[in-house]
Order: C-alpha cells, then structure tokens, then sequence
C-alpha cells in the first residue's frame, strides 16, 4: 500500500514539473520582474519612507510552511505588493534621508543582474578569469579617479579588492597588521596589541577588533571636542599611545575617518598618520561614505596624507549609484593581507596560482567564496563616465548646502556640526530664553526625540539621530539618488511643520 501511494505520488509529481532553468520562461518572467521594479520607483513618492509595520507582521500574512506544488510568479509578484512592501522602508525613496545613503542606479541593477545571471563564484582566477582581471582593473580606474598614490595601485606595488562592507574591510586589515606585529615581536605579545579610533569611529572597528582576539581592554575610543569639529587630534592619539608604550603595551593599528557617521568628522590623515609612524602603526582610512566626493577636485583635499596609511575603504554602495555590496579596500602592501588570509588546500591547486602572475581574490578576504562585484562597478563607471559621476554627487552637496541654509536662518533651530559633505546636522531649540527648565540639556533632548519621532511616524520623510558631546542630534543625509531640490525644501517644511505643533505644546 505505501509503494502504492508513493508512486501515485511520484507520478502526481512528475505533472507538476518546473523547469529551473528555461531561458524563454526566464525572457518572460525577467521582463515582468523588470516591469515590476519600473513601476515601483514610478510610485515610490506613494509610499511612507519609513515601514509603519508592527514586530511579527509577517508571520501572520503567510503560510505556516512552504507550498508543495509550484505557484506562478503572478502570484508571488501579488504577494509581493501585497504583503512585502508594506514592510520595507524605501531607502531609494528621494524622502529618504537617514543614515547614508544606498544609492541605485540603472546600471548598478543592471550589472547586479548580469553579475547574478552569469552567477560564477570567483574565488581565484582559474575559477573565472574576467571576474578577478575586471576588478583589478576597475579598483585601479577607482584608484586613479581619487589620485591615490601610485603604491596603492596595481599599475604600482598594491593593489585593491572589492569587498562586502567596510566591516570585512577593517577585520581583514586590522588581521594582516595583528600577524605583520607579531611576526616582528613575537607572538606571546599578543594580548598587549592596542587598537586606536576615536569616540566617532565607526564601531565596526571594535568588533574587528573582537573578532581578531584584541582583549577589550586594549580597545582606545579617544575622546574628541567640539573645538576641533569632532576630528581625532593627533596630540591626543601621541599621548594615548605614547602612555601604552610606557606601561608595556604594543600600538598595532589606527582606524582613522574621513567622515564619521554622527556628523562627517575629518580625521586629519597626514599629523595622524606621522603619529602612527613614530610607533609603527597600521593605519587604515575609512572613507566608506565621504570616500567618493574625493574624486572631486573640491574635495580631494580631505584625504591629502594618504600615502602614509597601509590602507584605504569606500563604499561604493553608499553614494556612488552601485548596489549593496560593493567597498572597495586598497592596501599598500597585498602580501600582508595573503599572509594573513590565505588557504592552499590541495583541491584548489592549479597552474596560474602556482605561476605566482595572477590574483586569487580568496587571500584578499574572509570567506573563499565571492561574488563577480566588478560587474555592476564596471557597468556604473562606463555608464555615467567620471563627469557625470562629479555632478551626481555634486548635485546633493549644492542640495545639503541648501538645507543648512534654511536651518540657519530659522532661529528655533541650530546647526550642530560643520557640514563637509551632504550632511546636516541640527536641533531645534526651545524657546529664547526659557529657563523654565532646570536641565535645558535634558529638556533639549527629550525634545529633539519627540521631534523626530514625530517627523518620521508621518511617514512623508525619513530621518535618524545621533548623540555627540551629550547632544541629541537629528541627522539628515541628502543623497537618495531620486532626490531633487523640491523634495529637500519639502522635508525643511515637514521639520517646520512638526516643530512648531511641538513647541506649541511646550
């Protein structure tokens, strides 16, 4: 009876047969899905930016398990509207404005499309010449673009990668400084390497540093001031580091910022890096979000010094119109990351690695397997070209500058920090004059809170916040790559609007 049943089944199964790979079937279903995708950014205004979902909205709208016969992509594309839009919130959206910006482009979804269609997993060069040679030659057209010195380049003796975030990025510098020390000064000195950022640095640099076996101790978040625009003094990293010599500790590695994310700090590269020299330092420049203004000749200036870092990210993710992942790490010296990062196993053998003249990207990262990221970077560059690339970003500079303005000439409202990019940072004030409050500093808070609880539940636009020196700050990024001025001037209106219900409630 239950041979039976199982051919029945078997039999009922063979009817209902999909092929997974059928390219007429997937001509058809692509250009709906492209269709899809078209309209959606045709009615993203529709949307409210921020998803007003509740925790566990899902669960309750599918299935308990999957379904056991195939369904029709009309059916999962009606689901989709349905059911999965209304829990995103739109980061293309041109009222986005929190956090950075993930910016898109018709040519970063076409290459992700091409990179995923073509679907190889690049781990070394035999395994698919065109993914590891487009990346060289893209990191170094990136590399020129930005002057970095030629010692970054592989047309000199480095070389860059495009790696998943700038997270991955760090660990895998911070692990080749950790292994080039210890090489030096042994290993039993490992539970004194010191790793430096300031209080601004990203906090992916204190999980790098977890995760590469620094003991908590010997993490430094060096305090920063106001006076110097929340950039990392070099006479304050001197002093940290020179006080760990004393009491016996080994200065590893120095995570500077060209654009920290509470409110776009400069950590100043050349003092810094001067510093890091004096005690043999590691110095890595994260310039995930401001890194790409830098192919701009205006903004070039602010990683001048560069050519005394080991290394250098940006996330070409972030404002550079390629989709999520693509950060790029250039390093000075590639041999320290394939000391650090390399496997030979018997199974990946081949003649190009053992010739010693090519790139195998796996000794370059975390993990072996890797996507053919060049692709939407390669597309994205020749698409647009370097002039179009300068106006895009320049386009949300002339936008940010334009915020800043209406701010400033609001007297309920403060600029808090310097506005070097596309950034704006603010607060609105209480009242001239009200010392109604005891603590004004708490009350400015709690009211900065309310405010953009207020401004982002409207769902029009989206914003985050930050704390810097005991200030709640809100935080508003242009750089959606859909936005316009009208949709700038309409957030300053929607701030107005939700502060003045605010103070007049106060």
């Amino acid at each position: 009876m239950g041979s039976l049943k199982l051919h029945h089944e078997l039999e009922s199964d063979s009817h209902m047969m999909v092929i997974p790979l059928d390219p007429e079937e997937f001509r058809r279903q692509g250009h709906m899905l492209i269709d899809f995708i078209a309209d959606y950014y045709q009615n993203i205004e529709s949307y409210k930016v921020l998803s007003q979902v509740e925790p566990g909205y899902l669960k309750k709208l599918l299935p308990e398990s999957a379904p056991y016969y195939p369904e029709s992509i009309e059916t999962i594309l009606q689901d989709v509207q349905k059911y999965i839009i209304p829990g995103i919130t739109h980061w293309q959206s041109p009222n986005y404005f929190a956090y950075f910006p993930s910016s898109g482009s018709t040519a970063g979804f076409l290459g992700e499309i091409l990179s995923t269609g073509f679907n190889v997993v690049g781990f070394n060069w035999m395994s698919s010449p065109a993914a590891t040679e487009l990346e060289c030659i893209v990191m170094d057209w990136l590399g020129e673009m930005l002057m970095l010195p030629k010692s970054f380049l592989f047309k000199g003796n480095g070389g860059g990668v495009l790696q998943g975030t700038t997270c991955e990025a760090i660990l895998c510098t911070l692990a080749a400084a950790r292994d080039q020390m210890l090489n030096r000064c042994g290993s039993e000195k490992m539970e004194k390497l010191v790793v430096y950022g300031s209080d601004q640095t990203h906090s992916a640099l204190q999980k790098a540093a977890q995760i590469a076996g620094i003991h908590t101790k010997n993490f430094r978040a060096i305090k920063t001031t106001k006076s110097n625009s929340f950039g990392l003094c070099p006479n304050s990293l001197r002093d940290a580091v020179q006080a760990d010599v004393e009491a016996g500790l080994v200065p590893l590695f120095l995570c500077a910022t060209v654009g920290t994310t509470s409110t776009n700090a400069i950590d100043p590269i050349e003092p810094l890096c001067e510093v890091s020299k004096d005690f043999n330092m590691w110095v890595h420049v994260d310039a995930a979000y401001a890194g790409s203004a830098c192919i701009c000749p205006e903004f070039r200036h602010f990683i001048d010094g560069i050519e005394g870092a080991n290394s250098f990210t940006l996330n070409a993710h972030k404002w550079f119109l390629t989709t999520l992942d693509c950060c790029c790490l250039w390093v000075k010296d590639p041999s320290a990351l394939i000391k650090s990062l390399s496997t030979n196993p018997e199974f990946l053998r081949n003649k190009a690695t053992d010739s010693k003249l090519v790139v195998d990207y796996k000794d370059w990262q975390i993990t072996l397997s890797r996507r053919f990221r060049a692709m939407k970077l390669w597309l994205v560059l020749r698409s647009y070209g370097v002039a179009n690339l300068k106006n895009f970003l320049r386009s949300h500079v002339k936008m940010a500058k334009l915020l800043e303005e209406l701010v400033r000439n609001d007297n309920k409202f403060e600029v808090m920090a310097p506005r070097n990019f596309a950034l704006v940072c603010f607060r609105v004030l209480p009242w001239p004059n009200d010392n109604s409050v005891a603590n004004q500093v708490e009350y400015a808070n709690e009211l900065n809170k309310k405010l953009l609880e207020s401004i982002n539940g409207s769902g029009n636009v989206y914003m985050s916040s930050t704390v810097v020196d005991g200030a709640y700050i809100i935080r508003c990024v242009i750089g959606a790559t859909l936005t316009e001025e009208r949709h700038v001037i309409k957030a300053w209106k929607v701030i107005q609007e939700h502060a003045n219900a605010l103070l007049s409630k106060n």
